[in-house]
């Protein structure tokens, strides 16, 4: 009789659904399928425990197989209360055998008890989304912090977490900045966060794009992403920056460009990509058009001031379709409306980035535990970056699999480019 797997997930949910889902997107993970056979026959993680607190989304899924393949003990948790795709959760435990905690809508107290979970695993390595599971060994668990070898941060929110808690002399064990990849940032922030998060808008109201007036707040990879394909959908698009390089690669992309207290006034389609707090707020809100939509793709959903909002709205929020809540500003008419909770809409109101993207984030992942169990123990306890040789592994693959060859140097090239003799 198999033994039951320690699990945490939604009663009813069909594993059926969710294997599907799971080998759908493996079709489109190439990179990682070649990984997974890889680990599969050499066993580099045999005999460690690993702990994720990741978004438990399919693509996720087969990450946990990869790491499952390579002989890891695996853990996993939600890293969002609204990001768990319920039947692929029922599918890790039931088909696959990899103990997962999570349950889409899930309350504060229940996110956090599914991290316990994962910490009580006692892992030797760790991977994270938003640094949540990091943070809560750092501070309230360090026998399990003085066992881990590394762990790996997958978002920009947590990276910049982390190297917070490295400045203040708070970070216990050493940390791989996945995130800061070329083949992750360039690719999964870009492109994937820039159709996802369109995805979740469109699946959220079903609302036309066209003529709109967009407004992205934060010009990083993933507002230039988001930007460019509200554009691509038709959208005015206004640009909300901070930094004076990105303000001005906006302008020079073609964008309007201006501080939130001017978008507010006209913009009528609102998403946050900053990383940081409060970008829209109560004076924002009051500026706002009738019908405005307002919505997050950064990591937490602080980056919209839902508390402000509340204390400006007339009543309790109202439901009018998923993932879509209005609010009524006191003594108006005006209605304001916030998808997916203020929580990353992309995953909360849509599946995610494509597969074919999360292929490549997903194997940079795979590959830095594989290091990490090889080199934990000479690791440092600080940020690193991910290693070059992983990197240019990574895209060596993607491109072969897209069956794209690459230019080869001549040896009077390799000359010419290690001498200094030829010039004018």
């Amino acid at each position: 009789m198999r033994k039951a797997i320690p699990c945490d997930v939604k009663d009813g949910a069909s594993p059926g659904e969710g294997k599907k889902r799971i080998e759908w997107a493996d079709h489109d993970m190439p990179v990682l399928q070649t990984i997974r056979e890889r680990f599969a026959k050499r066993k580099p993680l045999r005999g460690l425990k690993v702990s994720a607190c990741l978004h438990i989304t399919s693509e996720t899924a087969n990450l946990a197989r990869t790491l499952k393949a390579g002989g890891a003990d695996v853990v996993l948790c939600a890293s969002n209360p609204l990001s768990t795709q319920d039947d692929v959760a029922a599918s890790l435990v039931k088909d696959y055998g990899i103990s997962t905690f999570a349950i889409k809508g899930e309350g504060s107290a229940t996110y956090y008890k599914h991290i316990r979970a994962a910490i009580e695993h006692f892992p030797q390595i760790t991977l994270d989304d938003g640094a949540d599971l990091v943070h809560s060994i750092n501070s309230d668990y360090p026998k399990v912090a003085s066992q881990i070898l590394a762990s790996m941060e997958e978002t920009t929110t947590g990276v910049n977490r982390l190297r917070a808690m490295d400045r203040q002399g708070k970070l216990k064990f050493p940390v791989i900045a996945v995130n800061d990849a070329k083949t992750k940032f360039l690719f999964d922030n870009r492109y994937g966060t820039g159709q996802s998060t369109i995805d979740g808008i469109l699946r959220a109201t079903n609302l036309l794009l066209a003529g709109k007036n967009f407004v992205v707040a934060g010009y990083g990879w993933c507002g230039r992403g988001l930007a460019f394909r509200a554009r691509g959908m038709g959208s005015n698009v206004i640009v909300v920056e901070i930094d004076p390089i990105r303000a001005l690669e906006a302008t020079m992309d073609g964008f309007r460009v201006m501080p939130m207290n001017k978008a507010a006034a006209v913009g009528e389609v609102f998403c946050t990509v900053t990383g940081n707090t409060k970008v829209i707020r109560k004076e924002h809100f009051r500026l706002m058009k009738e019908g405005a939509i307002v919505c997050n793709s950064g990591h937490f959903n602080v980056e919209l001031d839902i508390p402000a909002l509340r204390s400006l709205s007339s009543g309790v929020r109202k439901s009018v379709r998923p993932s879509v809540d209005e609010y009524t500003l006191k003594g108006t008419r005006k209605k304001i409306y916030l998808l997916a909770e203020g929580r990353l809409v992309n995953l909360a109101a849509a599946e995610g980035h494509p597969a074919s993207v999360m292929d490549m984030s997903f194997a940079t992942q795979a590959l830095c535990v594989e290091h990490v169990a090889k080199n934990g123990h000479k690791l440092v306890a600080k940020v690193h970056s991910v290693p070059e040789t992983i990197e240019q592994t990574v895209a060596t693959l993607k491109l072969k699999s897209m069956n794209i060859a690459l230019e080869k140097l001549t040896a009077e090239q390799v000359a010419y480019m290690g001498s200094s003799e030829l010039g004018t």
